[in-house]
């Protein structure tokens, strides 16, 4: 008879204290902080959780959504984030994280290049002063399921918008 095989406990994540692990923080400590995130499970779910300060409590945002592919509800989820960051800090530059790189890059190519030659872009989200939103934005990648408090309230958001 085979010897059955220890089930490897979960590591244990220890959060860093403020929205951002310390190491980070200097570099937006002047900046309003707002993470993303999607989830799919029964349906689609976007969240954006705002910091007007490191200091400050969160403020968390949530939207259900129809399902659709993966990189899509990121990339939504900060369409979200940019809406939220401009309804609470208007004319104020922000930081604005997400764990999706794509969605970075997609969002990072559109503030540089303008909306106008992402026509894909436009039509997906007619009607919204994307250009405006993305001229205030400092957009950063950040690594999920780490040790960041900002993108671990925004994942939780997520999942229960997504039917968790």
């Amino acid at each position: 008879m085979s010897k059955r095989r220890k089930k490897q406990a979960a590591p244990v994540r220890h959060l860093s204290t403020g929205p951002l692990p310390a190491r980070l923080m200097p570099g937006f400590s002047d900046l309003p902080l707002v993470f993303t995130d999607a989830s799919r499970l029964r349906h689609g779910g976007l969240s954006a959780v705002l910091y007007a300060d490191a200091a400050g409590e969160p403020l968390s945002f949530a939207r259900s959504v129809p399902l659709d592919g993966s990189n899509e509800l990121e990339l939504r989820a900060a369409v979200f984030g940019l809406e939220q960051a401009d309804r609470l800090y208007p004319g104020m530059a922000f930081a604005l994280f997400s764990d999706n790189l794509d969605a970075i890059r997609r969002l990072s190519r559109a503030k540089m290049l303008g909306c106008a030659l992402d026509t894909e872009l436009g039509e997906r989200f007619p009607g919204q002063p994307l250009d405006a939103w993305l001229a205030q934005a400092n957009l950063n990648w950040i690594k999920g399921h780490g040790t960041c408090r900002g993108n671990a309230l925004a994942d939780a958001q997520a999942r229960v918008a997504a039917g968790a």
